[in-house]
């Protein structure tokens, strides 16, 4: 809480010297740790204290960037899926060699947090029309992303189909199912539930699952 008769920019002038940051910097900083507690501990986790705590300065210091905690929760949910998108599909290799890397991080269960984080902002998005709206846009890139990959191995000869935007429909679907069970990943014990993503996206790229799957 901001001290009777300081202004913010007074609270952020009273902190150490070694914690004077430029603006951009430090609103970069606050929402990147804003997004690692959302992956660790879930979206509603995010508090004005709990960052504050984190980042050894006072909670009015983010109340002066962030007055409105769903706008930092808005923006910490699409720092870390626009961090875990890069790690998912890879910028080098084959069309088939990124969608087998991304492929088999889920199977392997690698990507449990960021299935996580979707399963609690979709949740969450129900009473939270600022939340809807990321969520939205950041599966529109999600789609886009994926869709031009598949349309590079269509025209490489890699996937003999002829619609991507069906393919992506399909292997999100696999992906989203299987991230269903990212509370209790140990729910199916087959082989059957192993490879379900492997399977789906082989077959809606016209592939043979071997080609995608995480042995």
């Amino acid at each position: 809480m901001i001290e009777p008769g300081r202004s913010s920019a007074q609270e952020e002038r009273s902190e150490p010297a070694r914690t004077r940051k430029p603006a951009a910097e430090r609103r970069a900083e606050i929402v990147s740790v804003a997004s690692e507690i959302a992956l660790e501990d879930g979206l509603e986790r995010i508090t004005l204290r709990a960052v504050a705590d984190r980042l050894g300065v006072r909670q009015g210091l983010i109340g002066h960037y962030f007055p409105a905690v769903g706008e930092l929760v808005a923006e910490a949910f699409t720092a870390a899926v626009t961090g875990e998108r890069d790690r998912l599909v890879g910028a080098s290799g084959t069309p088939t060699e990124r969608i087998a890397a991304l492929v088999r991080r889920v199977e392997r269960q690698e990507s449990e947090g960021l299935a996580r984080l979707w399963l609690n902002a979709r949740h969450l998005a129900r009473r939270d029309d600022r939340l809807a709206d990321v969520i939205e846009a950041q599966e529109a890139l999600d789609r886009a992303r994926l869709e031009a990959l598949v349309s590079e191995g269509i025209a490489a000869g890699e996937f003999p189909i002829a619609d991507a935007g069906a393919a992506c429909v399909r292997i999100f679907m696999a992906v989203d199912g299987f991230g269903a069970y990212a509370n209790n990943p140990a729910a199916f014990d087959e082989p059957a539930y192993a490879h379900f993503v492997s399977d789906v996206a082989a077959w809606a790229l016209g592939i043979g699952p071997a080609a995608l799957r995480a042995e």
